[in-house]
């Protein structure tokens, strides 16, 4: 993400320009944009235009708008943005008042006014506009005639390839056959992998299947690289790790990121920080529940007591267009960073982010032992009364 423009100040009105890049800042986008924001940018109208002879035409034509946004929308399949509201700004097109959908487009500027900018909305900012932040992780998922080739980004794992071929089964006579089908597979899974994958910035690939799908393949990997004399991935060698997963499908990456000796080796990179502190976690909740909480009201109680270590929380409970609601996560974590504590902010988009869904979306690790808080019990007392005899 490209920062512009910033006159911003926590807890106070301010505006940003900002021209989202790729993909992934577009996801960072959709998590600033609030109901009751105003958005600037270009977009594409359609206007009616009558002539003197009253026969009307209909053109499409490209102007700025400004409008108060009602509602986001984020398409992840095609990565498109879609900010719905009124136009708030005098525009030869558009009447005052006028609904009208705005699509944002990667490398084309919009300019974003919040009436509060609250302190997890400008580390976002920070966070998306920092070159450092980028896909240091890569994975080839694999089992016979399937490959997923994912990217591990900050705040999201996205499938950038998948090859599939068929393979014949192994049968006496088709030996043959069988070998030339996979070595053809081995071939555009390595094409793939040259293709996604930045090389400079990636730090470590995992390569991890059933049984020895993944040994083969890097058997021929390293096999092409001799024969081609290819330095780029002469270079990659050092960084890959051979992992044994259940299937070669995206959901087998949390199997990985959960091995001790992969997380080793992934100790520098942002992925393996939020999969190490959701294991911790669950490795707590089953040790010591006194010191594992889930839920706002259990992890609100223990941050009032300043007995949050390490707080777990996914940006999708930042989205609420309720504002008092996204104001109470914001406050919580301002409180827990205040007492000295780590906070983890999960992207949804993230497989971590999808598992600490299942504890509500917001988890903490104590440093101390506590009391669950008790529930409040809404039944009301009857009173009998005595009969006359």
């Amino acid at each position: 993400m490209k920062l512009c423009h910033k006159s911003v100040e926590v807890n106070g009105p301010g505006v940003v320009a900002l021209i989202p890049e790729d993909a992934e800042d577009m996801w960072h986008a959709y998590n600033l944009i609030s109901e009751g924001d105003s958005i600037r940018a270009s977009t594409i109208r359609k206007v009616q235009t009558e002539s003197a002879t009253g026969s009307s035409s209909s053109n499409r034509v490209r102007t700025t708008l400004t409008i108060r946004v009602e509602t986001v929308d984020f398409d992840t399949q095609a990565c498109a943005l879609r900010v719905k509201g009124r136009n708030i700004e005098e525009n030869q097109f558009v009447k005052m008042g006028a609904y009208h959908t705005i699509d944002l487009e990667t490398n084309r500027k919009f300019t974003l006014s919040k009436p509060c900018w609250d302190s997890i909305a400008i580390e976002r900012i920070e966070s998306a506009c920092d070159p450092t932040q980028t896909a240091d992780l890569a994975a080839v998922l694999m089992q016979e005639g399937l490959a997923n080739i994912c990217l591990v980004t900050k705040s999201m794992t996205s499938v950038r390839a998948k090859i599939e071929t068929t393979i014949p089964q192994k049968q006496k006579g088709n030996a043959s056959q069988r070998e030339k089908a996979l070595e053809k597979f081995y071939e555009n899974v390595l094409q793939a992998f040259l293709r996604h994958l930045n090389f400079d910035v990636v730090r470590c690939i995992i390569i991890g299947s059933p049984g020895f799908v993944k040994d083969r393949f890097y058997d021929y990997l390293c096999e092409t690289a001799v024969r081609t004399e290819n330095r780029v991935l002469f270079d990659a060698k050092p960084k890959i790790v051979l992992c044994k997963t259940s299937t070669g499908f995206k959901h087998s990456l949390k199997e990985i990121l959960q091995d001790p000796a992969v997380l080793s080796r992934l100790s520098d990179t942002k992925a393996a920080a939020e999969v190490q502190s959701l294991r911790d976690f669950n490795q707590m909740l089953g040790i010591d529940q006194s010191r594992a909480f889930y839920g706002y009201d259990h992890v609100a109680a223990a941050a009032e007591a300043q007995a949050v270590d390490t707080l777990l929380v996914t940006d999708s409970l930042f989205r609420s267009s309720d504002i008092p609601e996204r104001q109470k996560y914001v406050s919580l974590v301002d409180s827990v960073r205040d007492s000295g504590g780590t906070v983890r902010i999960f992207s949804s988009m993230h497989f971590s982010g999808e598992q600490l869904a299942n504890f509500t979306g917001i988890a903490a690790i104590l440093r101390f032992p506590m009391a669950e808080p008790e529930e409040e019990d809404d039944d009301t007392e009857v009173v009998a009364e005595n009969g006359h005899s």
